[in-house]
């Protein structure tokens, strides 16, 4: 059952087995590797395609070479062609899923612990970034503190461009506290005019959830339960309604 664990697969995964591109015939070691050879340069512009990945019902056992309808066992042989197996997504891998998504997984919530939220299938959906399925991609993927899951490249593009909240729910993506008391310090040295000193607007806080009503300020406002910046006005019609900050 174990047999040939490191020494098949492609460049994408670990397995046991290849595929039948149901598009044009071929056999290809995954999705992948058919959409990178169908899609290169050197093929014709009008030959050029990708696979339908839910449409493929032939693999290949690449230790006896038997085709056979999709299933995560061999039926020549009875070797297992991947020990993660989806027969709806047509999906065949061993140590190099585990190794990519589920021990990070495992790693993230030790470091959230009580401030991690896990949300249900949350590899089941495409990067809110780029759009890729994550369930099946090759790329590393990093897990946000509400759950939410986005390729780890797509994460730290979103940083290097200053935007630090998730691309879904809009909670802050990683530990703010540093910038907010530098935003505390700016609040500070930069006094309201008379005319706005009392005025009150409602926000919502997009990290607790809590909605406040709060002095504005022309820099950011201030969650008064989290003391986190990332809110967004909800009633008041100040000049940075609908603001949020991160």
């Amino acid at each position: 059952m174990e047999l040939g664990s490191e020494q098949y697969g492609c460049a994408h995964y670990t397995k046991r087995c290849r595929i039948r591109a149901p598009c044009c015939g071929e056999v290809f070691g995954c999705r992948h590797c058919h959409n990178e050879a169908k899609n290169s340069l050197e093929i014709d512009l009008n030959d050029r395609h990708e696979i339908p990945r839910h449409e493929i019902k032939k693999v290949i056992c690449s230790l006896c070479d038997k085709e056979q309808d999709v299933q995560q066992y061999c039926s020549g042989c009875g070797a297992c062609m991947g020990k993660y197996f989806c027969g709806k997504c047509n999906f065949f891998d061993d140590d190099n899923w585990r190794r990519r998504q589920v021990l990070p997984l495992r790693q993230m919530r030790n470091v959230l612990k009580e401030s991690h939220h896990c949300v249900e299938g949350a590899m089941h959906h495409n990067c809110p970034v780029c759009f890729e399925y994550l369930f099946d991609s090759t790329k590393d993927i990093s897990v946000l503190h509400c759950g939410h899951t986005i390729h780890l490249e797509c994460l730290n593009e979103m940083r290097a461009h200053h935007h630090f909240a998730c691309p879904v729910c809009s909670r802050s993506a990683c530990d703010m506290s540093d910038a907010w008391k530098k935003l505390d310090e700016e609040v500070a040295a930069t006094p309201m005019p008379e005319f706005y000193q009392k005025k009150m607007i409602w926000i919502l806080c997009n990290d607790c959830g809590a909605t406040s009503n709060v002095n504005f300020h022309v820099l950011a406002q201030k969650c008064p339960g989290c003391s986190s910046y990332n809110t967004r006005e909800t009633r008041g019609g100040g000049p940075a309604a609908a603001r949020s900050m991160v």
